[in-house]
């Protein structure tokens, strides 16, 4: 699952497997994926895919599926308004959706996040999930506790698996993912320092005969590890394919890292001689991306609305509208503005959209930005006659350059960016011709623009008074090593 796609999770219902991931602060929330063969994958939708359940404001994070009886089950992380984290629960009679929420489970002082929901060994459901502790340099105890028989409140009470208290899971243990095998509950759980440029994290697997324990933690711990290719491999879940075994998990691709942000990958394990499993040389065996051409981006905006793809800011949700191969984006005049946006797949790429420059309102500016989220952000943007170049850090906004453009129909804006790093700007009024933006440098210095756990976005964007609107042709990015 190339691009940011954080904390994957995998289920197979009848002949097709339907994977989800992190979502984080963009919406829609949570994507829903279809697959027959663990490899192609279609996104089909989204749990929460325009309103936000009432309870929740920011942290969308974690998502699992669990299915029984027809109906499927998505446990997934939230923050309360003005509060902690809790595991919450939405539910769906397909797996596509559309999903019912019933609120939050628990939620503890410290935070409670990454549910997961399976029987014990005598049939009775649990949510087995992590205390945030670290978040308040606590230790992160993991927890089970019996569901309902609705499977929307829990009832009894907790009883802890485990928590961090081997030196390779440094300030947590999080991320725990469960399957029975050969008669063994296996957790396999995430260690250490999940995101960003000092990520440590890695996978371990513990195992118990009874869901409550006792558990055993492997003394091979981690079994799964960074190598020269993937960084800070965990937080996955376990899947079979033909009698094969996998870990659906992300991680970093060393040479984008933290710019691109945790990716989708698929690892196979097999169980060895002493019942653990095992991974190839304890580190992720999937290549890096050769055909990137299949991720290029040429949206002309055919059809009457946004395709899936397409993201924004949660509680942010622009109003758009798609008609006659445009995009019609309504303004909003806070920082940025407006904001539709695209996952990025490596570090350097190019990007460029065309959008109706002589009808723009005045005050209002359009353009095209790398954004890593709503307060940071680089933008290439057009209006009043002009093109400017902003620099949003920190939420303040700084115009770096800017030039009068002669009068045109349409204007054509470039950004190029190499190493998630170095950004350089060009217009083009005939889309043939380019014209460099100029700097006080060569390039602008984008180091600043991911955020701790997300990569960084490709964006449209619209700002001005919310009753003027911006107008853009196309949107295209192409992706280069």
């Amino acid at each position: 699952m190339p691009g940011d796609h954080p904390d994957p999770t995998v289920i197979k219902i009848g002949d097709t497997y339907w994977a989800s991931a992190t979502s984080a602060e963009w919406g829609a929330v949570f994507p829903l994926f279809s697959s027959k063969n663990l490899l192609d994958w279609e996104l089909v939708g989204h749990v929460f895919p325009d309103k936000l359940p009432d309870w929740a404001g920011s942290n969308f994070w974690a998502p699992e599926f669990y299915q029984e009886n027809g109906r499927t089950y998505i446990y997934y992380t939230a923050r309360k308004k003005g509060g902690m984290l809790c595991v919450a629960v939405a539910s769906a009679d397909h797996p596509a959706g559309p999903y019912h929420d019933h609120g939050p489970l628990v939620g503890q002082e410290a935070g409670s996040i990454d549910g997961f929901a399976i029987p014990d060994e005598h049939g009775d459901l649990y949510l087995i999930w992590k205390e945030d502790g670290n978040s308040c340099y606590q230790e992160t105890p993991i927890w089970a506790q019996r569901l309902n028989d609705e499977r929307t409140a829990l009832i009894g009470e907790a009883t802890e698996l485990f928590t961090n208290d081997v030196r390779w899971e440094g300030p947590l243990v999080e991320g725990s993912a469960l399957v029975r095998h050969n008669g063994w509950f296996y957790m396999f759980y995430a260690g250490n320092s999940c995101c960003g440029k000092g990520c440590q994290y890695a996978t371990g697997v513990a195992r118990s005969r009874a869901l409550l324990g006792p558990w055993e933690k492997y003394a091979q711990n981690p079994i799964l590890d960074s190598n020269d290719t993937w960084k800070c491999p965990g937080h996955g879940t376990v899947t079979e394919l033909d009698g094969r075994w996998f870990l659906l998990h992300h991680a970093y691709f060393k040479q984008s890292h933290e710019f691109v942000g945790r990716q989708g990958l698929l690892s196979e394990f097999t169980w060895n001689a002493e019942g653990w499993p095992e991974f190839v040389r304890r580190s992720p065996q999937a290549p890096p991306l050769t055909d990137l051409g299949r991720l290029h981006v040429a949206d002309e905006f055919e059809g009457s609305r946004l395709g899936l793809e397409w993201q924004w800011p949660i509680n942010q949700q622009p109003a758009t509208a798609v008609a006659n191969g445009q995009l019609h984006l309504s303004a909003e005049p806070s920082r940025l503005g407006a904001v539709v946006a695209r996952r990025t797949h490596t570090a350097t790429y190019k990007a460029a959209t065309t959008l109706d420059f002589a009808a723009l309102p005045a005050d209002t500016f359009a353009g095209l930005a790398a954004v890593g989220d709503p307060y940071n952000a680089l933008a290439l943007m057009a209006g009043n006659g002009q093109l400017q170049v902003w620099h949003l850090k920190s939420g303040k906004q700084q115009c770096l350059t800017s030039i009068f453009v002669e009068p045109c129909a349409t204007l054509t804006l470039r950004l190029e960016v190499w190493g998630g790093q170095r950004y350089r700007f060009a217009y083009s009024t005939d889309g043939a011709t380019w014209q460099p933006i100029p700097t006080e440098s060569f390039a602008v210095n984008g180091t600043y623009l991911p955020p701790w756990d997300r990569g960084v976005r490709l964006a449209l964007v619209a700002q001005g008074e919310a009753e003027a609107t911006a107008t853009f042709h196309n949107f295209i990015l192409r992706n280069q090593r």
